[in-house]
């Protein structure tokens, strides 16, 4: 049985802002956005260790096609998102986040 898997809610709100961004470039890119992060989303919660350390129990999963990457902790067969990260943010910024 896979894991249970939640958003932080700024990481909610950073996936719906970069899918809507992606939406306004071309049509039909935001949709493309949301699949390619539900798809590293499902690899995640299939294999919770399988991504690197970021830092401490943080494991980094890269978005294909798309400069972001999901960041999540895998804790007591729960999936934890924390952030929805573009790869030029500030690093580090989603780190006061459970």
């Amino acid at each position: 049985m896979n894991p249970a898997v939640s958003f932080h809610e700024d990481a909610r709100t950073e996936f719906d802002e970069a899918a809507g961004f992606y939406n306004t470039e071309r049509e039909g890119l935001g949709l493309a956005f949301v699949r390619e992060v539900e798809r590293a989303v499902a690899r995640v919660s299939e294999y919770p260790a399988s991504c690197p350390i970021l830092r401490g129990r943080v494991r980094t999963m890269r978005v294909h096609s798309f400069p972001y990457a999901v960041l999540y902790s895998a804790v007591d067969e729960r999936i934890r998102v924390l952030a929805v990260a573009h790869d030029r943010r500030r690093p580090f910024y989603w780190s006061g986040r459970e």
